[in-house]
């Protein structure tokens, strides 16, 4: 039995020290700003709320829940999330799967033309000027349809698909199957475990849109969830929206607890789904990481 050198256990004790320090880093901040969604308006105010909440309230949650345009916004983060996963993996799909056989003419140059996407990213204007050119501005298909395929995803779908025998796909074709069908019906069930990891990939890419619904969304009415809360955060005047009328005297005396509130709504779904596909973001990124 293999005992551990004195040098070991310092180096294990330092290991838990440093990584406990990182995470109390990430996780207490969240706690302070739990704790502030739950304090009186004059608490949060004053400084006094830490780690436990002062003056323990439901009022910014009353607020955030009668608030008809945050949940407008909640509904927009939702059907990009939605539709837009579903949009990233039919796209990458349709992509990667011819350039994964051997078969497909010019494949090589299909590959090296989406590897320089990955080095070289088009700038904020020329991206801009397509968007308004192709009458997309102030709507959801610019936060969709633009980032359809993400370069990285698409290699790591290309190396699943390449793992999947060549014969299953030449039988097929000798059924009489076209290559659509082969597609829908051979490969991508097959490919369950790659459409899972990059589908949660894209999903929580599309809820965290903000950058191009800053740029491309004018309309309050079609604002994502994370656009709505910066509007909120850096402007004072937070009950911009009549439904939350009776929390006028609230939001504009203290918006800090309301502003709070706003953030965990927005947080804790992720946070409620991420330990239950944890692992699937591990298999992802180890996804035609090893060939045979």
């Amino acid at each position: 039995m293999n005992h551990a050198t004195q040098g070991q256990k310092i180096f294990n004790v330092f290991n838990i020290i440093l990584l406990t320090a990182i995470a109390l880093c990430m996780f207490l901040p969240f706690v302070n700003v739990l704790a502030q969604s739950f304090s009186s308006s004059l608490a949060v105010t004053t400084g006094r709320v830490t780690f436990f909440p002062v003056e323990f309230t439901f009022t910014n949650y009353l607020y955030v829940f009668s608030d008809a345009s945050i949940w407008r916004s909640f509904a927009v983060t939702i059907y990009i999330t939605v539709l837009g996963t579903l949009i990233n993996l039919a796209a990458t799909a349709s992509l990667a799967y011819p350039v994964s056989r051997q078969e497909f003419v010019g494949r090589k140059y299909v590959v090296m033309l989406v590897l320089i996407t990955m080095v070289f990213s088009a700038p904020l204007i020329p991206n801009f000027i397509l968007i308004k050119e192709l009458g997309m501005m102030n709507s959801l298909w610019s936060l969709m349809i633009p980032g359809a395929i993400s370069a990285f995803n698409f290699f790591v779908m290309r190396s699943f698909f390449m793992q999947i025998p060549s014969e299953l796909i030449d039988a097929s074709r000798i059924d009489g199957c076209g290559e659509l069908r082969i597609l829908w019906n051979i490969v991508l069930p097959l490919s369950k475990p790659v459409m899972a990891s990059l589908g949660i990939f894209y999903a929580v890419g599309h809820w965290n849109t903000f950058q191009s619904a800053l740029y491309y969304i004018n309309k309050p009415s079609l604002w994502p969830l994370q656009v709505k809360l910066r509007q909120m955060i850096t402007t004072d005047d937070i009950s911009i929206d009549p439904s939350a009328s009776q929390f006028s005297d609230l939001a504009h005396s203290s918006p800090e607890g309301i502003k709070m509130a706003v953030i965990i709504v927005a947080t804790i779904p992720i946070i409620m789904i991420y330990p239950f596909l944890q692992r699937h973001f591990v298999k992802g990124l180890m996804l035609g990481s090893v060939k045979s």
